[in-house]
């Protein structure tokens, strides 16, 4: 455990709950990508498999139980209590144009070709794409509201310091693992575009939009 690693974890968490507590408050999921919180549940799903076979930490196992218990809580937000409010109509991104690459490059592309080791490496392909679906809502939409805004931020971040604790394990451990690391490398560029709109946008109380 490092720094970045800790920090990386905090954000991400802080993402889960925003995300949340703006469902639940608000009581409405206006603006949520209902496609892009499948992606996040099914990517906590298949990484975390682990907790059937091992046990590394109490901070380990108990954080891995939150990302999966709060992705599903997030699901059934969006598609049970306030359906209502959910906008399937500009949520429209063709998911299957990333599970079926993605399936196909863990299995041909992993660490080990086994079940387990072939299900994480399908999860850290994902993770890297699964904000799509989110971003294309935005795009079509015009804006964002500014939580939504925040919960992107927290997330992207995540993304960002893991990076630091790759370089981090691998000055200092000698732990290298190219598969996360390019994976990562491609979720925070996918981010970039928004960090620049979060920060001369949002951060001044503007509305953050995007080109229709």
């Amino acid at each position: 455990m490092n720094v970045f690693r800790l920090t990386g974890d905090l954000s991400h968490l802080a993402a889960i709950i925003i995300l949340l507590l703006k469902i639940w408050k608000t009581r409405s999921c206006a603006g949520i990508s209902g496609k892009s919180q499948i992606l996040f549940a099914l990517v906590f799903t298949t990484r975390y498999l682990d907790l059937l076979t091992s046990f590394i930490s109490l901070y380990n196992t108990s954080m891995k139980v939150i990302y999966i218990g709060c992705s599903y809580a997030t699901v059934y937000l969006i598609y049970m209590k306030f359906r209502a409010t959910y906008d399937g109509n500009h949520d429209s991104f063709r998911v299957e144009f990333l599970v079926v690459p993605v399936g196909g490059l863990s299995v041909l592309i992993n660490h080990d070709f086994s079940p387990l080791e072939i299900l994480w490496t399908f999860s850290i392909y994902l993770e890297s794409v699964a904000i799509l679906p989110q971003l294309f809502m935005i795009s079509k939409t015009g804006e964002a509201e500014t939580i939504t805004t925040h919960y992107l931020f927290c997330l992207g971040l995540y993304r960002a310091l893991y990076l630091f604790n790759w370089i981090w394990r691998y000055y200092f451990e000698g732990f290298f693992d190219m598969i996360a690391i390019v994976a990562g490398v491609v979720q925070t560029v996918l981010y970039c575009d928004f960090f620049y709109l979060y920060v001369t946008k949002v951060l001044k109380g503007k509305k953050l939009s995007l080109p229709a």
